[in-house]
């Protein structure tokens, strides 16, 4: 019995180590764009303030205590450490966040390339619609809710605690940038928020 329990316990941390490789690729993207934007706009980047790094560290984290709960260095921290998913919730799991950290790369991306283009109608710059934003007004706050969401089916139950904290406030978030957009772009705004799900495509 307790050999199998170790064996599920190393395949569930497999998971574990493929989520952490995701969410630091989510840094490592993050870390390039804002050192293309300070060069560009001349900005400091103060890498703390980063909900993506901070997110990326809480993996971090949740990995190591996987990895000591195998080397029985916390032998009583099983059920506090590890998510108590089956195999195929931890594959289910990792997709959810594979799609998320995919979907925020590319909202980021598009986004500063965006920024970077002049602006060919320049009665209306600041709205963008195209690429990832024609699916899903909110690419970036959609894309890591899912990957957290993700994370804490596939890796760890430790991952609802920023998906309490974080949720609330990219929803409050996305709600005060969509005023701010509706009083600059009444009509464009309003018809590109009937096309559109506001964080995830065709869902939310």
């Amino acid at each position: 019995m307790t050999h199998e329990l170790t064996w599920h316990v190393k395949a569930m941390t497999s998971y574990g180590w493929l989520i952490f490789a995701l969410w630091f690729t989510l840094v490592a993207y993050w870390a390039l764009a804002a050192r293309a934007m300070r060069r560009s706009t001349g900005s400091r980047w103060i890498w703390w303030r980063e909900i993506a790094v901070r997110l990326g560290l809480f993996a971090l984290v949740v990995l190591v205590l996987q990895v000591a709960v195998i080397g029985h260095a916390l032998p009583n921290a099983r059920s506090f450490a590890l998510s108590t998913t089956s195999m195929s919730m931890g594959r289910i799991g990792f997709l959810l966040a594979l799609l998320g950290i995919g979907l925020a790369i590319l909202g980021r991306d598009h986004l500063s390339r965006d920024r970077a283009t002049p602006w060919s109608n320049e009665t209306d710059p600041g709205l963008v619609t195209s690429g990832p934003y024609a699916l899903v007004r909110h690419p970036i706050y959609g894309g890591m809710l899912l990957a957290m969401l993700g994370s804490a089916i596939g890796q760890s139950v430790l991952w609802l605690l920023p998906l309490i904290v974080y949720g609330p406030y990219f929803i409050r978030s996305a709600r005060h940038e969509e005023a701010h957009l509706l009083e600059r772009f009444p009509e464009r705004y309003r018809d590109y928020m009937k096309r559109t799900k506001m964080l995830l495509p065709f869902l939310v």
